[in-house]
């Protein structure tokens, strides 16, 4: 009886705790990734920049809401939003009261798919399928005939009161308490084709003390456009640094035509002869419909900007 039932019931067994695990335990297990990026002048004073993203907020996640408030505890000289706060239309005012205290520091933000429409039920395995394929996050995709609207204006509103600079393909600046003047650019999200770098073409202005580059998802044109143009450091989002991870090996997909190395975490990227910094968030959170995470804790990006060499 034991050789013959054994081993299936033991891999059921584990099977019912990656489950479990995956669903209850992980996508609660927030934490703070810190990097440091030497894009400053030389001489300058380190700046700390605190990127969040891909909240997802659903309506009653109080445990993700008391951890975001929390994140004002760092102190940083400014914050970073790279989008998809939503994954519920009726949880704007729950964001609005995570990200309350961070409103109190300069900030700036360019919004997601999910900040615009509500999210579909789908078989997360397509995203596998597609990959195999050869057709996974080729271009991104216009918004589905009878997308929801998501009430992102009152996101935006509440952003622009508080002084944080919206970058939906368009630039901005950054005046930080020191003084120190951060110029922006920033690109509506590709992965529904909403980008329009002929907006924006031209380059960082360089009177700044530092010019950032800031996207939701991180396809390549938008990659490569911003690099070719000069920009030191670019910061994204949208990849949840993908989501369920193999162990050992990483992610399978990243939801966009980025290579699985990427996927999460400081690396570079190379256009037109120029070499910039590249940060992609795994992101805090989750499509609701798809609540799970597995060796990919959700997590919020301490960025220490130092000067170059």
């Amino acid at each position: 009886m034991r050789a013959r039932y054994g081993l299936p019931l033991t891999l059921t067994a584990l099977g019912a705790a990656c489950v479990g695990y995956s669903t209850l335990i992980e996508p609660r297990s927030f934490r703070l990734r810190r990097v440091t990026v030497p894009v400053l002048p030389p001489g300058m004073q380190p700046l700390r920049a605190l990127q969040i993203s891909d909240v997802h907020m659903v309506s009653g996640q109080r445990k993700k809401q008391r951890w975001l408030r929390s994140l004002a505890g760092l102190r940083p000289d400014f914050v970073i939003n790279t989008g998809d706060n939503l994954s519920d239309p009726e949880a704007v005012p729950e964001v609005l009261d995570a990200l309350g205290p961070l409103m109190d520091f300069p900030g700036a933000y360019v919004f997601g798919s999910n900040d615009y429409y509500g999210p579909k039920l789908r078989n997360p395995a397509r995203y596998l399928i597609e990959k195999a394929s050869g057709r996974h996050g080729l271009n991104g995709n216009a918004p589905a005939v009878g997308a929801v609207h998501n009430p992102w204006e009152g996101l935006r509103d509440a952003f622009d009161a508080a002084g944080w600079v919206g970058l939906s393909n368009t630039r901005g600046r950054l005046k930080l308490e020191g003084g120190q003047e951060i110029a922006l650019t920033g690109l509506d999200d590709p992965h529904i084709k909403r980008d329009r770098y002929s907006a924006v073409i031209g380059g960082p202005e360089r009177d700044a003390d530092l010019a950032l580059a800031l996207v939701h998802a991180p396809y390549l044109r938008s990659l490569d456009a911003f690099s070719a143009d000069g920009y030191p450091l670019i910061l994204a989002g949208h990849t949840h640094g993908g989501q369920l991870c193999v162990p050992f090996y990483g992610a399978l997909v990243t939801n966009c035509d980025l290579d699985t190395d990427r996927v999460k975490g400081l690396s570079s990227h190379l256009a037109g002869g120029n070499r910039s910094y590249l940060h992609v968030s795994a992101g805090c959170g989750a499509n609701r419909y798809t609540p799970v995470r597995f060796a990919c804790p959700p997590e919020a990006t301490l960025l220490t900007l130092t000067a170059r060499d």
